[in-house]
C-alpha cells in the first residue's frame, strides 16, 4: 500500500511541475506578444509621422525626389507585411530608419528648413519615437529570449513541444543597415 502512495505522490509532483512549466510558458509567450505589440505601436506612430515630415522637407528640397520616392516605397512595403513577420519587418524598418536619417540630414543643407518650427517639431517627435522603438525592441527581444530559453531547455521543452510553444525571432537590424547614412545634396 505504501508503494502506491509513493507512486501517487510522484505522479502528483510531476503533474504540478508540468502545470507550473506550462504557466511559465504562457506567461513568457504573453510577455513576448506584449513586447511585439509595443514595437508595432511605435512603428505605426513613426509611419504616421513620416508623411508630414516628407511634405515639410519637400517644400524646401523639392529636387530630392529620389529620396522621397524611396521613403514612399519602403512605407508601402512595410504596410503590406504580415505584422508577425519579425525578420522581414526588422529589415525593412532598418532600411526606413536609414532613409529617414538621410532625410533629416538634408536639413543641414537647407538653413530655412533647419529653422522651420514645423520641421523642428517633427524632428523632435521622430527622435522620441525612435527612442521608444529602441526601448520596445529591447523589451521584446528580452521577452523573446526568455521564451526561447524556456521553450528550448529540458524538461520545459517537452511541455513546450506538446502545447506548441514556438520560439520567437529577435527584432534586429542587419549590420548593413547600421551604417551611418551618406547624404549627397543635389543642386
Amino acid at each position: 500500500m505504501s508503494t502506491s502512495w509513493v507512486v501517487l505522490v510522484i505522479l502528483a509532483a510531476i503533474a504540478v511541475y508540468a502545470v507550473l512549466l506550462f504557466n511559465r510558458l504562457v506567461k513568457t509567450r504573453q510577455m513576448a506578444k506584449e513586447g511585439w505589440s509595443g514595437i508595432d505601436v511605435q512603428l505605426k506612430r513613426r509611419a504616421d509621422l513620416v508623411p508630414n515630415l516628407v511634405e515639410t522637407v519637400k517644400g524646401y528640397a523639392a529636387h530630392e525626389s529620389a529620396l522621397f520616392e524611396e521613403i514612399a516605397r519602403l512605407r508601402s512595403e512595410v504596410g503590406r507585411l504580415d505584422s508577425g513577420d519579425v525578420t522581414h519587418r526588422g529589415q525593412l524598418e532598418g532600411l526606413l530608419s536609414g532613409v529617414l536619417g538621410r532625410l533629416l540630414a538634408l536639413a543641414e543643407a537647407y538653413p530655412d528648413l533647419k529653422a522651420s518650427d514645423n520641421f523642428l517639431d517633427l524632428q523632435a517627435s521622430l527622435v522620441e519615437i525612435e527612442d521608444e522603438i529602441q526601448m520596445s525592441r529591447r523589451y521584446y527581444n528580452g521577452a523573446a529570449r526568455n521564451l526561447n530559453v524556456i521553450a528550448q531547455s529540458f524538461p520545459s521543452n517537452l511541455i513546450a513541444r506538446i502545447f506548441s510553444f514556438d520560439s520567437r525571432e529577435y527584432f534586429e537590424i542587419d549590420a548593413v543597415d547600421r551604417k551611418v547614412p551618406e547624404v549627397s545634396i543635389g543642386g
